[in-house]
C-alpha cells in the first residue's frame, strides 16, 4: 500500500451512512404524518377496478353539473392534507397509480376517483388528518399570539416615541422660561 494513498476513514463511512438513514427517516416521518402506513398500503393494494366502479356516490348526482365543470382542476376538491396524502400514495403504492391510470377518465372522473378513495380509507387516515388539522390550528393560534405581541410592541414603541417627541418640544419651552426667569432676576 502506498503511503500517500488516502484511505477512507471510519468517520467518512459513518457520515455517508447517516445521510442515507437521515433521508429514510425523514421520508418515514413524512409518510407517517400523512397516514401512509404499512397497514394502509396493504389495504390499498387490495383495491381493484371493480372496487371503484361498483362504489356508489349518492350525492354525486345531486351536484349541479355546472359546478363540476367550473372546477377544471380536480385538486380543488381536496384539502391540502389530502392532496399531499394522494401524492405520497401515488408515489409509494404503484398499484393505486395503475388503478388511477386505468379508471380515469374512461370510467371515473378523477374527482370521483379521489372521493371514493378517501371514503374507502377513511378509517385508516382520519386520525392522521385530524392531527394535521389540530396542528394547523395550533400553528394559527401561535401566529395570532405572535402578531398580537408584535402589535403591542409597536404600540408601546409608538407611545414612547410620541412621549419623547412631545417632551422634547416641551423641554425647550421650559428651558426658555427658566432662562427668561433667570435673566429677569
Amino acid at each position: 500500500m502506498w503511503p500517500f494513498v488516502r484511505r477512507k476513514r471510519a468517520s467518512d463511512e459513518e457520515t455517508v451512512g447517516k445521510k442515507g438513514k437521515g433521508n429514510d427517516g425523514e421520508e418515514e416521518r413524512l409518510l407517517h404524518e400523512f397516514g401512509v402506513t404499512d397497514r394502509l398500503q396493504e389495504f390499498v393494494k387490495t383495491f381493484t377496478a371493480d372496487t371503484f366502479i361498483s362504489f356508489s356516490l349518492q350525492d354525486d348526482q345531486a351536484k349541479d353539473p355546472a359546478d363540476v365543470s367550473a372546477q377544471p382542476n380536480v385538486r380543488k376538491d381536496l384539502t391540502e392534507w389530502q392532496e399531499r396524502h394522494a401524492t405520497l400514495v401515488l408515489s409509494k403504492i404503484k398499484e393505486i397509480a395503475q388503478l388511477r391510470y386505468v379508471l380515469c377518465p374512461r370510467h371515473l372522473k378523477e374527482r370521483q376517483f379521489w372521493r371514493i378513495y378517501f371514503e374507502l380509507v377513511k378509517s385508516y387516515v382520519a386520525p392522521y388528518e385530524m392531527h394535521a388539522i389540530q396542528k394547523a390550528r395550533m400553528k394559527k393560534l401561535e401566529m395570532d399570539v405572535e402578531e398580537s405581541l408584535y402589535k403591542v410592541a409597536i404600540e408601546v414603541e409608538m407611545a414612547e416615541t410620541k412621549r419623547e417627541s412631545g417632551s422634547s418640544t416641551i423641554l425647550p419651552s421650559k428651558e426658555n422660561s427658566i432662562l427668561n426667569n433667570d435673566g429677569e432676576s
